[in-house]
């Protein structure tokens, strides 16, 4: 009973750490995502899959999927904080004009499921997508025009986009693994071990 108890405070204690609240997925700062909304977008995702062919894709599964879908969330909430910041407006005609352009370049509306599909991106969340794409030419523009190499644009990009998400701080519900502040991703627990990144050094 004593072994029954102690496991059971560690588990408590662990989903404490992870998120304040059962139905919470993550939290990126004072946003929450829900695993009610993750779960959503998994499910759409899987469902989409039925109408394709995908034998020759390489797709996400389980909790690789589930990791991938709440790293999307995580990521298109930082590229709204990043706009925030840098006041960055994105109009409803720039995500028009953009999913326009995204879907003459796969081929018209007829391909974009399948390409959609092979994204791991839900049609729902399609917009979020692209308004994400909007806010991420823009800042690219900027540090184009500051001097940034355009071969270096897209690691700069990224660079700031993994420092926003630390700063702002990532909590991952552990059922769904870990946030690696050095990558700016959502990891499998203990992917590294726990001699990688000792606590007490």
């Amino acid at each position: 009973m004593k072994k029954f108890l102690a496991v059971l405070t560690i588990a408590s204690a662990l989903l404490l750490t992870g998120c304040s609240q059962t139905n919470e997925a993550a939290s990126v700062g004072d946003f929450k995502i829900s695993q009610t909304e993750l779960q959503n977008s998994i499910d759409a995702v899987i469902a989409e899959r039925a109408n394709i062919d995908i034998s020759q894709m390489q797709l996400e599964t389980g909790e690789e999927l589930n990791r991938g879908q709440l790293r999307f969330k995580i990521l298109m909430h930082t590229f709204d904080e990043i706009a925030k910041e840098l006041k960055i407006e994105v109009t409803s005609s720039q995500i028009e004009a953009k999913k326009s352009t995204i879907i003459q370049s796969v081929g018209g509306e007829a391909e974009l499921p399948k390409n959609l599909v092979n994204a791991a991106i839900a049609l729902q969340d399609f917009n979020t997508y692209v308004r994400a794409i909007v806010i991420s030419e823009q800042i690219s523009a900027a540090l184009a025009q500051s001097g940034v190499a355009e071969t270096e644009v897209s690691t700069k990009v990224g660079d700031l986009l993994s420092a926003k998400a630390k700063s702002l701080g990532v909590k991952i519900n552990p059922r769904y693994g870990a946030w690696d502040n050095e990558a700016g991703d959502v990891v499998a627990a203990n992917v590294t071990g726990d001699a990688v990144k000792p606590s007490d050094k």
